[in-house]
């Protein structure tokens, strides 16, 4: 499961929430899946396909809170969050369920069937993202955390893991300031 996947959901989850049911989000880590809970009624008359499928626009139940994280780098679009959900866990082989239920909204992502993710899965994952970033910065050594955040469906905070990820193992580096500086690939 990648990182990335749940930042989404996570971030998804709170945007959308009913402040005004008293019981608050939930994240529960199973041996075979997590499970992001949020409180409150999915919108009447929509169903998870719906805005899956990208046929819907995103009903903002919190247009401050969706307006912070919009300007923060937090969430791409309004309306794009389960898409991008599924697409990211599509192109990595994770299953996910969306659940609308009476008390609320649910996304499990499921685990490999051995319960745990191996060493291979979650290199894989990585590898595909690290990959993309390495490629990115080959084209363009000045390309900002949000250029990168926007061209991998990454958060930026995504984005800023997985760079250190890649300095720690010696593979990038910054020459120069954060603002006027640029990426190097070192093998």
């Amino acid at each position: 499961m990648t990182q990335a996947i749940n930042c989404v959901q996570i971030v998804n989850s709170l945007c959308h929430r009913d402040y005004r049911v008293p019981k608050g989000n939930e994240v529960a880590i199973f041996k075979d899946r997590v499970e992001i809970y949020n409180p409150g009624d999915f919108p009447e008359g929509y169903r998870p396909e719906d805005f899956i499928k990208g046929k819907e626009r995103s009903i903002l139940r919190n247009p401050r809170i969706a307006e912070a994280l919009f300007r923060s780098k937090d969430i791409e679009r309004w309306g794009s969050g389960l898409k991008r959900i599924s697409d990211e866990c599509a192109e990595n082989g994770v299953r996910v369920e969306f659940k609308v239920l009476k008390s609320g909204f649910l996304v499990a992502f499921h685990r490999s069937p051995a319960g745990t993710l191996t060493h291979s899965t979650v290199g894989k994952t990585v590898g595909k993202t690290t990959d993309k970033i390495i490629a990115l910065i080959k084209e363009n050594p000045r390309i900002t955390r949000e250029e990168l955040a926007r061209l991998t469906g990454l958060s930026v905070r995504g984005i800023e893991w997985n760079l250190q990820r890649l300095r720690t193992q010696g593979r990038v580096k910054r020459v120069g300031s954060r603002k006027l500086g640029r990426w190097e690939v070192v093998r």
